[in-house]
């Protein structure tokens, strides 16, 4: 028996490897991602299978999906997938599911109201099972087990005047189609080293900053386009500020580390991302006290200095995540 775990790189990825450790094992199990800085360092000390990457509306990348799928099914006895989306999904569980394999699909936490496109096309499978993070759209075509958010809580933590310089990590993510040139630009002048923060604090500020696809040549920074899971998650520990978009993955790498992070949503409008999900979870997530929820060009040093004065904390282990049958 093997379990497969199907995920795009960035968030779905970082959602299912929070989930994943809630989920009752069964067999062997082998990851199948496209490759990159995040997946190679996330998943090193597992099995996995690195395939091309599914672009959003990918239908030629999904159709290729499927010789894997088949392939992974005779080699490895798969019996059950897990998939937190989003495009890859489309390409493994209604094949798999047709050969009798148990398929289940976690709807990413950033879809705050009703699934995604991808969600909305596995509607039509009814073999393979899907779950929201989200009770209040949960019913009978939509499961509810729990969310990647369950048990934590923001408490004031204040930092004292003498600790050494103020450590920031900004990230967008690492989708390779979209950009935040406003996140950036916005915070380059207070995060400089003679910007708004350190002068309103006394402290010098260092600055992490990890921008995607966002260009960055004409900005006075040290920009890293794309990093290791790791590297980014010890950054992320470290940071007294944590300043991302609005997406998933992200923003749990910040709650986990304990911070208080400031979101920003992409704009569907403005071309920084398909739609306003990032929206809806930005607000959910400030609406739970565990994130500051800001438009990317409306971040102001107050927004800085609440978060670097707070602190998040798991109070309560969450429960297991129970698949149906």
């Amino acid at each position: 028996m093997t379990t497969l775990f199907v995920a795009t790189t960035g968030g779905h990825l970082q959602q299912l490897d929070f989930l994943a450790s809630r989920v009752p094992p069964e067999g062997e199990a082998l990851w199948v991602t496209d490759e990159n800085e995040q997946s190679r360092s996330l998943l090193a000390d597992r099995a996995v299978t690195f395939v091309p990457y599914v672009g959003i509306r990918g239908v030629a990348d999904v159709a290729r999906c499927v010789p894997t799928a088949h392939r992974l099914w005779r080699e490895r006895g798969v019996t059950r997938v897990i998939s937190t989306g989003s495009g890859i999904a489309l390409g493994y569980l209604p094949y798999l599911a047709a050969r009798g394999v148990s398929c289940h699909y976690i709807e990413s936490a950033t879809r705050v109201g009703g699934p995604s496109l991808t969600g909305r096309l596995l509607q039509a499978t009814p073999s393979v099972l899907r779950y929201t993070q989200y009770r209040g759209w949960a019913g009978r075509r939509w499961l509810y087990r729990g969310s990647v958010f369950d048990g934590f809580e923001a408490e004031a933590a204040p930092r004292t005047s003498d600790v050494g310089p103020i450590r920031v990590v900004v990230t967008v993510g690492v989708a390779p189609e979209f950009g935040f040139s406003r996140l950036i630009e916005r915070l380059v002048p207070l995060l400089a080293a003679d910007g708004e923060l350190s002068t309103a604090t006394g402290c010098p500020v260092e600055v992490l900053w990890q921008t995607g696809s966002t260009p960055t040549g004409h900005l006075p920074i040290a920009a890293h386009p794309f990093l290791p899971a790791a590297r980014l998650r010890a950054a992320v520990a470290e940071a007294d500020i944590v300043v991302s978009h609005a997406g998933t993955g992200s923003s749990l790498v910040a709650l986990f580390a304990g911070r208080l992070p400031v979101l920003a949503s992409r704009s569907p409008q403005l071309g920084e991302t398909v739609d306003g999900h990032q929206s809806e979870l930005g607000r959910e997530l400030d609406d739970r006290g565990l994130a500051l929820h800001r438009a990317a060009d409306r971040i102001v040093l107050d927004d800085l200095i609440r978060a670097l004065g707070s602190r998040v904390r798991r109070h309560t282990d969450p429960p297991p995540f129970e698949l149906a049958s």
